[in-house]
């Protein structure tokens, strides 16, 4: 997908530090912004994943059996 020019404000101190990071990097920034974006939606993506998978084990159950139960109350309780 081609690059689409976007509009951001920023206050003069944020876009000089940015400036100088970005040089730091060998990249623009630009580059600076789409990476960090890339990286929030990555994020937001993963959680939903989970989310998702997590709703579906709730809904499904994970199969934890205890089998036949052999025992009374009593006897658990017993000293």
């Amino acid at each position: 997908m081609p690059p689409r020019n976007i509009t951001l404000s920023m206050p003069d101190e944020l876009v000089r530090r940015a400036k100088i990071l970005a040089a730091q990097r060998d990249t623009s920034v630009s580059g600076l912004v789409a990476r960090l974006l890339e990286q929030l939606v990555g994020d937001v993506r993963d959680y939903d994943d989970v989310a998702v998978e997590e709703r579906r084990l709730m809904k499904e159950g994970i199969g934890l059996r205890v089998g036949e139960i052999t025992w009374s109350r009593d006897e658990v309780h017993e000293h």
